[in-house]
């Protein structure tokens, strides 16, 4: 049976999430820093779906400093008792100066800071300073990788590899190898997810959605097609997924 805890927005009277803002110098290459913190205690554990995005994090849990590549599926952590998890949420693109190797070697991996960081190991109360330090010089690639996977987030229509490569100036196997490098999956992986994440931004905001004129809307041929890429990426169909919102005066 479902957890009762993820339908309507229960889970938020047991989490809380934070966004705040990085140093100015880091904001090309940090996008926010994050907080989520809960208290279970009393209840039983809580199974946290974490849907995918295009980014490298680095996270502070029990004072573990981890980094985190980008993951191509869901993947779900599991919460119990009380407890606080802080992250550093890179922009797309933008890892990989830090990284000094293709960020996509550690797609789909979770590795020791100290593994990145030649031995250094971060905390997050020094966070800032320890970015800073480590500061990279300008690299016109990460700006381009970067600034590619801003413009498929905030074109909606834009749904073609090929069209993508043409407005870069690229083939389409240069646009590939600078995603492999620079952002850690495929530039075709990026196009679907940001489109998918056009339906939770609509969940999010609450009411009913036509599941078909949305479709349409995100450029799929039918609401099946839509369906099944939703369900590979997030683990559930979207009207399941749905549930998890509380719902509001219905949204077109």
């Amino acid at each position: 049976m479902r957890d009762q805890r993820e339908v309507g927005g229960a889970w938020t009277t047991f989490q809380h999430h934070w966004k705040g803002e990085p140093a100015a110098d880091l904001a090309p290459y940090v996008t926010h820093y994050w907080a989520v913190s809960w208290d279970l205690r009393g209840q039983p554990p809580f199974r946290q779906k974490v849907v995918p995005y295009p980014q490298v994090h680095l996270s502070f849990l029990n004072g573990e400093p981890l980094v985190r590549g980008v993951s191509r599926g869901f993947v779900v952590r599991t919460l119990e008792g009380r407890g606080r998890v802080f992250g550093v949420a890179f922009r797309p693109g933008c890892f990989r100066p830090f990284l000094g190797r293709p960020v996509s070697t550690i797609t789909d991996r979770t590795l020791p800071a100290a593994a990145v960081f030649d031995g250094a190991v971060p905390s997050a109360q020094t966070v800032d300073a320890f970015l800073l330090d480590r500061l990279p010089g300008p690299d016109p690639a990460t700006g381009q990788a970067a600034d590619l996977v801003e413009r498929i987030a905030t074109t909606p229509d834009l749904t073609r590899v090929d069209a993508l490569a043409a407005d870069a100036g690229l083939s389409v196997r240069g646009l590939q190898r600078l995603f492999s490098d620079h952002v850690g999956v495929a530039p075709k992986w990026v196009i679907r997810r940001y489109r998918l994440h056009e339906i939770t931004e609509r969940l999010a905001a609450g009411g009913a959605v036509d599941w078909a004129v949305l479709a349409a809307d995100l450029g799929y041929a039918d609401q099946a097609h839509l369906t099944r890429d939703f369900t590979k990426l997030v683990g559930e169909p979207p009207t399941y997924y749905a549930e998890r919102y509380p719902r509001r005066p219905s949204v077109r």
